[in-house]
C-alpha cells in the first residue's frame, strides 16, 4: 500500500462547471488518495453557482473554488500533477501547456450543462445529469489499483473510462 495522494488536474475551457464539479468530486471520492485541481483554457473568471452546489453537495470546501487558467498548473512552483483530464471537447482539442513531470492524460467529453437555456428547473436538471455522468467515470478511476499499475495500463484504463458511454 502506498501513501501518495495523486493530484489530478481536470481541463476545460471556461472552468466553471464540468471541471469543477471533477475537481469536488476526485478529491471527496478518492478519500485522500486523490487531490483534484481544475483550470480552463480560456477562464471566464466565474464559478457557475449550480457548479458550486454541486461541488458542496459532496462535502467539498467551495469557498476556495475559482476560475482559473490553466497557465497556472503549468509553471514551475505549480503542484506536479499526476493525472490531466479534459472534460469538454473543445479544450481537448487545444493546445496545452507542456506539464511538468510528464503526466497521464486522458479525455472524457461530457455535454455543457452551463450552456443549457430554459427555466431554472432545466437547468438543475442539466446539472444533476453531468454531475451524475462525473460521478460515475470518477468512481472508476479512484478504484483502479493505480499504485499497481504501469503507466500503460493506466493510460488504458483512463481512456476506456472516458469511451464508457455516460449513462444519465
Amino acid at each position: 500500500m502506498t501513501d501518495k495522494v495523486y493530484n489530478v488536474l481536470f481541463l476545460c475551457t471556461g472552468n466553471s462547471a464540468r471541471s469543477i464539479m471533477a475537481e469536488a468530486l476526485v478529491s471527496t471520492l478518492g478519500e485522500g488518495r486523490f487531490k483534484g485541481f481544475s483550470a480552463g483554457s480560456h477562464p471566464g473568471g466565474e464559478v457557475n453557482p449550480l457548479a458550486a452546489d454541486k461541488a458542496r453537495i459532496t462535502g467539498y470546501a467551495t469557498d476556495a473554488l475559482r476560475s482559473k487558467s490553466w497557465d497556472e498548473f503549468a509553471a514551475p512552483d505549480a503542484p506536479k500533477m499526476d493525472f490531466i483530464i479534459t472534460v469538454c471537447d473543445n479544450a481537448a482539442g487545444e493546445v496545452c501547456p507542456i506539464w511538468p513531470g510528464q503526466p497521464i492524460s486522458a479525455h472524457w467529453g461530457f455535454e455543457d450543462p452551463a450552456a443549457v437555456q430554459g427555466t431554472d428547473a432545466e437547468k438543475q436538471r442539466a446539472f444533476d445529469k453531468v454531475f451524475k455522468q462525473i460521478a460515475n467515470r470518477i468512481k472508476i478511476f479512484v478504484n483502479l489499483p493505480v499504485a499497481t499499475l504501469d503507466k500503460t495500463a493506466i493510460r488504458r484504463e483512463l481512456a476506456a473510462i472516458g469511451e464508457r458511454p455516460v449513462d444519465a
